[in-house]
C-alpha cells in the first residue's frame, strides 16, 4: 500500500486537498520518522492505514509529506513522531502517542478523548484526538465581506459562544444551547442592544479536560487547534459541521452589521508544564515549539499556564501567522483581541524584544491589512506594555482605565486627575499627537475578574467553587458592595447598585475611545462573587435569559445610552478632543468643577463636569459627575436664547426618567442642577420646546 504515496511536496503545511488526492505535510526538525495515520472514520479506534514516510522520498529539508491519492473530503488522519525521549535535551518524542496536526482545519475524537491517556505512557490511539481533510471551497459565502466598521463607530460586546445561550431560560431547542447556531437565533437582541461587534472568547478548538479535577476548562484559554472551531460550540454533530456553523454564524452577523472579533491564544498550548500530555507540539517537535529554560526538561512560563510558545521563532511566528490568515481569508472574521500580547514580544530566551518579528509581521501583513487588531498588551510574568506596544495598527485593552474609573466610581480619594484623562482616551497614556484614541479600548469589566453587578456588590470575591481555596483570581478588585456583602433585600443597597452600575455605564459610553461591555452586564449578570470562572460551565457563568424581563429598565437605559452615542457626530472622532477653556470652531471639550471652568484637581476632590462641543454638527453635551456620598450643586453653562438644556441621563432617578431620548428628553433652564450622591447627569443641546 505505501508505494502508493507519492512524495508529494512541503507545501501547504497540514492536509490540503486536490482533486486526486491530498498532501500531507509536518514540521519536525529533530523527528528521525513519522507516520501517517489514516482511519476509516471518526469513531475508528485504530487506523485503517499506516504510512511511514520515507527520510529520503519523504523529507525535504525538515518538512515530511506525502501525497496520498484517492483521499477525499472527511478523511480521519493523524501521526506518529519518532525521536528521542530527551527532556534534558528538550527532545519529548514518543512514538506510541498519536498527535495532532498543528494545522487541522477540523478535529474529532472528542467523545473519546482522554487526556489523561496521552499523559501516561502506552498508545493513546483509541483516545486520542484525530484531524480531517477538509474542502475549504465548497462553502457558499453569497458575497460575504468583512465589515471594516471603524473604532470610533464600534461599541464591542465581549461573549463566551457557550455561556451566551446555554441557559435553559434562552428559550432555544437543547441542541443549539451553547452553539454558534444559537447565537444567530438571538442576533435580534444584539442587534437590539446597538453593539457592533461581538469579541468571542476562545473559538478554537481547546481542551475542556485541562482543568481541577471534577470541573471542566469553560474560558477556552487552552488551545489544540488554531485552525479549527472549537467541536462543542457546533449544533451539528458531522465532522465538518463546525466549520460549517462558524462560517453561517459570521455570515448572518455581518448581514446585521456586527462585526466578529476573536479572542486568540498564541502564547500557550493546551500542553502545560512538563507533567502534562503529548497531544501535539510537544510530540512533534518539543524543542522547537517552546520556550524551555535553562535546564531544558522545565518550560518557560510567562504566560501562567505552564508553557510558553516560542512565537519568535520563524515556524511558530508562521503558524500564527497562517492561522490568522485562515481565520480571515477562509471565515471572514474581522479582528483578533491577542490574549496576553506581550508574551509575543519575547525572544527566543524570554528576554523582551524592541522590534519583535512576530508582531510587526502581524501589523503590516497584507492578508491582516483591514483587520482589527487588538493586544492585552501584558503578560503573566510582569512585562507591562500598556501606551507602549508596538506598531501603528495595534489597539489596546485599557487596563488604567478599568482600574481607576472602579476607584473613582467606588469614592477613593484623588481620582480626579486620572479620571479626566481615562475620559479623554489616556493622552497620558498615549501621547503620540496623530494616534487614534479609539485604539483605547475602555472596559470597566471584561470575563477575568467580576461582572458589573458583582463589582458593586462584593468587597471580596468568593472562588471557593473553583477548587482552590479562594487563592485563585485577582485580589485587587477595587470594588465596593455598596454596605452589605453579596445579595441584598435592603431597598437602600438595591437602588445604591444600580445607581453605580448605571454610573459606570454611563462614563463608559460618553469617554473618548471604544467601549466594550462584558456579555450580561446590561441586565446585571452575576457570578455569585466569583472573579475567575474559568472552569464554571454552569449557571454561575450563563446568560439568565429571564434577567431580560427582571432588569428590563437597566436594559432600557443601557440600549438608549448606547444609541445616543452612536447617533451624535463627537463620539465618532477619530483624532483626540482639544480641551480648552474657550469657544472653538472644532470639536472641543471644556472641564469645570461644580463652578463652571473651575475644575477641582485636589485630592480631596470627588467630583468633575465637562461640556463637549462640535459646533459645526451642531452638538453639546455637558456631562457633570458625583462620586462624593452627598448631594453637590453644578452650574450650568448657559446657552443662546433659542436653545436650551435637555437631560438624557440621571442615574439617581428611578426609571423611567433615568435615561430620556433626546426628542423627549427634560428641558432644564436653570442656573444650576443639584446632583445626587453618587450619580451621572448628562445634559444635550436642544431647541426650545
Amino acid at each position: 500500500m505505501d508505494c502508493q504515496v507519492l512524495p508529494g511536496q512541503s507545501y501547504p503545511l497540514g492536509a490540503t486537498l486536490y482533486a486526486t488526492g491530498a498532501n500531507f505535510c509536518l514540521y519536525s526538525k529533530h523527528a528521525t520518522g513519522v507516520d501517517l495515520l489514516l482511519f476509516n472514520s471518526e469513531n475508528i479506534r485504530q487506523p485503517s492505514r499506516v504510512i511511514g514516510l520515507d527520510s529520503q522520498k519523504h523529507r525535504t529539508s525538515y518538512y515530511w509529506h506525502g501525497f496520498v491519492p484517492g483521499v477525499r473530503a472527511g478523511q480521519v488522519y493523524g501521526f506518529r513522531v519518532h525521536g528521542p525521549w530527551a527532556p534534558a535535551q528538550g527532545h519529548r518524542f514518543d512514538a506510541s502517542k498519536v498527535v495532532l496536526d498543528p494545522y487541522a482545519r477540523a478535529i474529532v475524537g472528542q467523545e473519546d478523548y482522554d487526556r489523561q491517556a496521552a499523559l501516561e505512557p502506552g498508545d493513546n490511539c483509541a483516545t486520542a484526538l484525530k484531524a480531517v481533510v477538509v474542502d475549504d471551497r465548497s462553502y457558499d459565502w453569497e458575497g460575504d465581506r468583512p465589515l471594516h466598521i471603524p473604532y470610533a463607530a464600534s461599541v464591542i460586546y465581549e461573549m463566551h459562544v457557550g455561556g451566551f445561550t446555554r441557559h435553559p431560560s434562552s428559550g432555544l431547542a437543547p441542541e443549539k444551547r451553547g452553539t454558534f447556531a444559537g447565537i444567530i437565533d438571538k442576533i435580534p437582541y444584539l442587534k437590539s442592544l446597538g453593539i457592533t461587534a461581538v469579541e468571542l472568547l476562545p473559538v478554537h478548538q481547546f481542551d475542556p479536560q485541562d482543568s481541577h479535577p471534577g470541573l471542566e476548562n469553560y474560558w477556552g484559554y487552552s488551545t489544540l487547534g488554531f485552525f479549527t472551531p472549537h467541536r462543542a460550540y457546533s449544533s451539528r454533530k458531522d465532522p465538518l459541521g463546525p466549520m460549517t456553523e462558524f462560517r453561517d454564524l459570521v455570515k448572518m452577523l455581518h448581514r446585521a452589521g456586527i462585526e466578529v472579533i476573536l479572542d486568540v491564544v498564541f502564547n500557550h498550548s493546551a500542553e502545560g508544564n512538563h507533567e502534562g500530555p503529548i497531544l501535539s507540539f510537544r510530540g512533534i517537535d518539543n524543542a522547537t515549539y517552546y520556550l524551555l529554560e535553562e535546564n531544558p526538561i522545565y518550560y518557560s512560563n510567562y504566560s501562567g499556564c505552564g508553557n510558553t510558545l516560542k512565537a519568535s521563532h520563524a515556524v511558530v511566528g508562521r503558524l500564527i501567522l497562517d492561522s490568522l490568515r485562515y481565520w480571515v481569508a477562509q471565515m471572514h472574521v474581522d479582528g483578533f483581541r491577542f490574549d496576553l500580547a506581550s508574551v509575543l514580544s519575547r525572544d527566543m530566551a524570554g528576554q523582551p524584544l524592541a522590534d519583535p518579528p512576530i508582531l510587526w509581521s502581524i501589523e503590516s501583513d497584507p492578508v491582516l491589512a483591514g483587520t482589527k487588531l487588538i493586544a492585552e498588551a501584558w503578560d503573566a510574568a510582569g512585562l507591562y506594555q500598556v501606551g507602549s506596544f508596538i506598531g501603528d495598527r495595534f489597539a489596546e485593552w485599557n487596563g488604567p482605565y478599568r482600574d481607576h474609573l472602579r476607584q473613582f466610581v467606588k469614592g477613593d480619594r484623588g481620582m480626579v486627575p486620572a479620571l479626566s484623562n481615562r475620559l479623554l482616551g489616556s493622552p497620558d497614556i498615549y501621547p503620540q499627537p496623530n494616534r487614534e484614541p479609539n485604539r483605547s479600548i475602555h472596559f470597566i469589566t471584561c470575563h477575568d475578574g467580576f461582572t458589573l453587578n458583582d463589582l458593586v456588590s462584593y468587597n471580596h470575591k468568593d472562588n471557593s467553587a473553583n477548587g482552590h481555596f479562594n487563592h485563585d483570581g485577582s485580589d485587587f478588585n477595587h470594588s465596593w458592595n455598596c454596605g452589605v456583602e453579596g445579595p441584598s433585600h435592603d431597598s437602600a443597597v438595591t437602588h445604591l447598585r444600580c445607581q453605580q452600575i448605571k454610573n459606570f455605564l454611563t462614563l463608559l459610553l460618553i469617554s473618548q475611545g471604544t467601549p466594550m461591555l462584558l456579555m450580561g452586564d446590561e441586565v446585571r449578570r452575576s457570578q455569585g462573587g466569583n472573579n475567575n470562572a474559568y472552569c464554571q460551565n454552569n449557571d454561575i457563568s450563563w446568560f439568565d435569559w429571564t434577567a431580560l424581563e427582571r432588569e428590563k429598565y437597566l436594559l432600557r437605559f443601557t440600549r438608549g445610552l448606547i444609541h445616543v452615542i452612536q447617533t451624535l457626530k463627537v463620539f465618532r472622532l477619530e483624532h483626540r478632543l482639544r480641551v480648552t477653556p474657550t469657544w472653538h470652531h472644532e470639536p472641543h471639550l471644556v472641564w469645570h468643577g461644580c463652578r463652571l471652568g473651575q475644575p477641582d484637581w485636589s485630592d480631596q476632590s470627588h467630583s468633575l463636569a465637562f461640556t463637549l462641543r462640535y459646533p459645526d454638527a451642531g452638538e453639546q453635551l455637558h456631562a457633570m459627575i458625583n462620586a462624593y456620598w452627598e448631594e453637590l450643586v453644578f452650574e450650568v453653562p448657559p446657552l443662546a436664547s433659542h436653545q436650551c438644556w435637555g437631560r438624557i441621563v440621571d442615574t439617581a432617578l428611578l426609571p423611567p426618567g433615568d435615561f430620556c431620548h433626546p426628542d423627549q428628553a427634560l428641558a432644564w433652564s436653570e442656573a444650576t442642577y443639584r446632583v445626587q450622591p453618587r450619580s451621572v447627569v448628562v445634559l444635550i443641546e436642544r431647541g426650545n420646546v
